[in-house]
């Protein structure tokens, strides 16, 4: 064990993070590593609860928008979460780690109910705790999820990987002179229309002080790095210095 900053934090992937260069689905290698890097956080004595996306498999908000059901559309994209965590949940296991899949839709066969006080109960026992199914409720992303378990089991960070390593004034990709924030409070990601997280999640980050890093999880080791406090990607919080 090390010196760390945070003692419990959540990871909030994104489905399509899971994809790595294929236009759908899992890529077993990017699992792997994932799960190798969360492994070795844990061997610092940090605490982990996982939520996971399901935009690999199927988004709700782009189905609704092709004629599809909202609240449908939001049910099977909740289901694609299950899957992502159930995947992510074996590649962890792999690396030794006890691992427990907390679902918000009841699926007793393969994932335990969410309930707050079992999932805490959980991580104090060294176990990573992956949240699927989103809130259980249609019209709420993933997003909003992460903040809303974040602030239930008293995590000191959400921490948001990515594809880039940070937030940026614009789209880095198309934006050659993009340039990146270290520090963000949460009115200018408002105010701006910043992509970080939806306004949802952001707000009820901000009304409960609970920061937000934003990071390049492509990136080796910078999950350990930033549990340890080393200066990675953006920082969303209440005051930017």
């Amino acid at each position: 064990m090390g010196e760390t900053r945070y003692r419990r934090i959540l990871l909030k992937l994104s489905g399509e993070a899971l994809m790595g260069e294929a236009a759908y689905g899992i890529d077993p290698k990017v699992l792997s590593r994932l799960a190798e890097e969360v492994s070795d956080t844990c061997d610092l004595g940090v605490e982990i609860a996982i939520v996971v996306g399901g935009g690999n498999i199927f988004r709700g908000i782009s189905q609704s928008a092709e004629g599809m059901d909202r609240a449908q559309a939001d049910y099977i994209g909740m289901l694609a979460t299950v899957m992502n965590a159930l995947a992510l949940q074996e590649a962890l296991e792999r690396q030794g780690r006890f691992t427990r899949v907390m679902s918000a839709i009841d699926m007793q066969s393969i994932a335990e109910s969410y309930i707050r006080r079992r999932a805490i109960r959980h991580l104090e026992k060294g176990r990573i705790v992956i949240f699927a199914a989103g809130t259980g409720n249609p019209y709420f992303t993933t997003d909003t999820t992460a903040a809303l378990r974040a602030l239930e089991i008293g995590a000191e960070v959400i921490m948001k990987a990515t594809k880039v390593d940070g937030v940026y004034d614009a789209d880095p990709k198309t934006h050659s002179d993009a340039v990146k924030f270290d520090e963000l409070g949460y009115m200018d990601v408002l105010n701006r229309g910043l992509k970080v997280m939806d306004s949802t999640a952001i707000s009820l980050c901000m009304d409960n002080d609970l920061p937000i890093l934003v990071f390049n999880m492509e990136t080796p080791d910078n999950i350990e790095r930033a549990v340890r406090g080393e200066a990675v990607g953006t920082l969303v919080r209440g005051e930017a210095s």
